[in-house]
């Protein structure tokens, strides 16, 4: 007889806490707060923005990409996004292809630039837009494209990046959730005109509570993105003051971020590649535990290219008794951390509907979203925590098999 769940009263596979990730109170993170203080408190000086941290993080961050190019840090994802469509400078209306899974920061930085989104659907079976759907959907009125690599793994960005040039079309890079993923030995971020990267606490790198960076190969992005970032400050001409607003090139907010925050962007910079390993490792050993130790339900691919941020598990409920959200809420009372069922999929946000061109359906995407749940973790789970895991779903399933 199948064990009580603990959805129904049982005792949870799971009753200690998964392991929190700490990102920031290391004995080394703290070493490098103490640097940045005296730092400041040696130069007699309060710390503001763009000021030496600053430097040396953005710098930092475009040797971590592999290319030659240039970043600025703004103050969140979604600024990072709304400053890169403010920098393609295209005409009020224009039509901007987006992404069907992503967060509101999204499709909300299109629409707050006076631009009209037309939706993509997902490849099948992924939440990722694939260059047949952007193919499907890039029509005459069509301007840009905003290419979201999402729960860490890449959009096939180099055919969609190819085929956006042949057409004229500009590429904005949507990075969020994909620091350190690579397509075809190149990372994300890369291959568009531009590239925004959310580093807010939760992303793989990240620079504290907030924040985010922008990115392009050429110097003539760099400065557009930057004056967006600032004011409209042209601060490559010759002889530019940034007392006298006289000299500023248009209407811009201030997106700068902090120096303490990329002074802790450095020292996240430094620990992404292993941060990618252990999650790729950790979910190496969970996929495997499930393919082994249940019958409805499949991990999904993991390689090195990779770098993962949640992780989707699909369930068959063909032979299950229950539908995959309550299969995955009993998962959830069993002492795993997920989200029982995903609800970024744009088309379904009754408040964008208005202001989309074209279709409003993304049938791959629902059908992903339907048909799998992402379980929640960071680089410090271990063999233990997948164990339970996969303990856990079994659990659930044998009770759920009709």
């Amino acid at each position: 007889m199948a064990e009580t769940l603990a959805i129904h009263g049982g005792t949870p596979v799971r009753t200690r806490r998964m392991p929190p990730r700490l990102a920031f109170v290391g004995e080394a993170d703290m070493q490098v707060l103490d640097e940045f203080l005296a730092h400041y408190r040696g130069r007699q000086a309060d710390f503001g923005y763009q000021d030496t941290y600053e430097r040396r993080y953005t710098e930092a961050f475009v040797r971590a990409l592999g290319v030659d190019g240039f970043a600025d840090a703004v103050s969140t994802g979604t600024a990072a996004l709304y400053v890169a469509l403010a920098a393609l400078q295209l005409p009020r209306g224009s039509q901007v292809l987006v992404s069907p899974v992503t967060d509101p920061g999204t499709v909300s930085a299109v629409i707050l630039n006076n631009l009209v989104p037309v939706l993509l659907d997902s490849a099948p079976g992924t939440p990722n837009a694939g260059v047949a759907e952007v193919e499907d959907r890039l029509g005459p009125d069509v301007r840009a494209i905003v290419l979201v690599h999402a729960a860490g793994r890449a959009a096939e960005v180099g055919p969609i990046a190819r085929l956006a040039n042949a057409r004229g079309v500009l590429l904005v890079e949507d990075c969020s959730q994909a620091h350190g993923a690579t397509f075809e030995g190149a990372q994300v971020g890369t291959f568009g005109d531009v590239a925004a990267f959310s580093t807010m606490y939760r992303k793989a790198h990240a620079t504290g509570g907030c924040g985010g960076v922008t990115f392009a190969r050429t110097e003539d992005w760099y400065h557009r993105l930057r004056a967006h970032a600032d004011r409209g400050k042209p601060f490559w001409q010759p002889g530019f003051d940034d007392k006298d607003p006289t000299t500023f090139l248009h209407p811009a907010l201030n997106f700068n971020l902090d120096e303490l925050s990329c002074a802790i962007g450095l020292r996240s910079l430094d620990k992404l590649p292993g941060t990618i390993r252990s999650r790729v490792a950790f979910l190496d050993r969970l996929r495997d535990g499930i393919a082994a130790g249940t019958r409805t339900c499949i991990g999904t691919p993991i390689s090195g290219a990779d770098s993962p941020f949640y992780y989707p598990i699909r369930v068959d409920t063909t032979g299950l008794s229950c539908t995959k959200q309550e299969f995955a809420l009993a998962v959830r009372a069993e002492g795993i951390d997920l989200n029982h069922d995903y609800r970024y999929v744009v088309s379904e946000w009754p408040w964008v509907r208005p202001y989309l061109a074209g279709s409003a359906e993304t049938p791959n995407a629902t059908d992903w979203r339907e048909r799998h749940f992402n379980i929640l973790f960071n680089e410090h789970f271990t063999g233990a925590e997948a164990e339970d895991i996969v303990t856990a779903i079994a659990k659930v399933e044998r009770a759920f098999l009709r």
